[in-house]
């Protein structure tokens, strides 16, 4: 007897809506009907929604959706490539991490007294930072930044601290931290030129990354299930140590 969408439904802890739109999407594969037109779903398809809700912690719903048809699509090829994405991405972004967190330890130890150079205009600072103005503007509109206006044009001006810390944002926004977890970092540096926050800010992104790599682990295992379902020992794949 097969299963209902809400036995399924309740094996992942998800609405059975939401189990017919996996269906839809192509993350489960397609369920026969019984001959009244109800769906029936097999072990299958809970081996397939399981995978997919472990795999979207780690690689995100739009990757783990795309991995999800190409193992219903017959192309294990793709789905591994997906996954080395996903790895290697995570991995540029610990770099990237590593990278920033050194930059900003100096930049964040520069003296603001000692700090030196013209006021820049909106449109020179987004020219030296290789971003758009706008950019500029919704860090102001954050509370992030706060430029002076220059009296009758009410142009707005940025001082030597202020280039410093849109740096700092820049920075810190690329290595896709939000706008809370900036403002402390900004908040310590002026009051009293703490960078505590700024460490706890990259020791918060680096834990994230070790979460988000233990959740791809874990999807990854469940997936390697998958496929290997119905598949005769002998495929198993030998890698030979180099």
């Amino acid at each position: 007897m097969g299963l209902r969408p809400v036995d399924l439904a309740r094996r992942a802890g998800v609405s059975t809506q939401l189990v017919r739109n996996y269906e839809a999407a192509g993350i489960l594969p397609p369920a026969p009907r019984s001959d009244t037109g109800y769906r029936q779903y097999g072990p299958e398809h809970v081996s397939a929604l399981l995978t997919y809700r472990a795999l979207a912690p780690g690689f995100g719903a739009e990757t783990a959706s795309e991995i999800m048809r190409a193992v219903h699509d017959g192309d294990e090829g793709r789905a591994y490539r997906l996954v080395d994405a996903a790895h290697a991405a995570l991995h540029e972004q610990r770099l990237a991490t590593d990278a920033a967190s050194e930059a900003l330890a100096a930049l964040a130890a520069e003296n603001v007294d000692e700090l030196t150079g013209p006021s820049l205009l909106v449109g020179e600072l987004a020219h030296r930072l290789g971003i758009r103005t706008s950019a500029l503007r919704v860090w102001e509109a954050a509370g992030l930044l706060a430029p002076t206006r220059e009296p009758g044009t009410k142009y707005r001006r940025y001082g030597p601290e202020q280039v410093r810390d849109a740096r700092i944002i820049h920075m810190l926004r690329q290595g896709r931290y939000y706008f809370e977890q900036i403002r402390p970092v900004l908040d310590g540096l002026r009051r009293t030129g703490s960078t505590e926050a700024l460490r706890t800010a990259i020791a918060e992104r680096r834990a994230a990354h070790d979460r988000q790599t233990k959740a791809m682990l874990y999807g990854s295992a469940l997936l390697h299930q998958l496929i290997s379902q119905g598949q005769p020992a002998e495929s198993e794949p030998t890698v030979r140590a180099q």
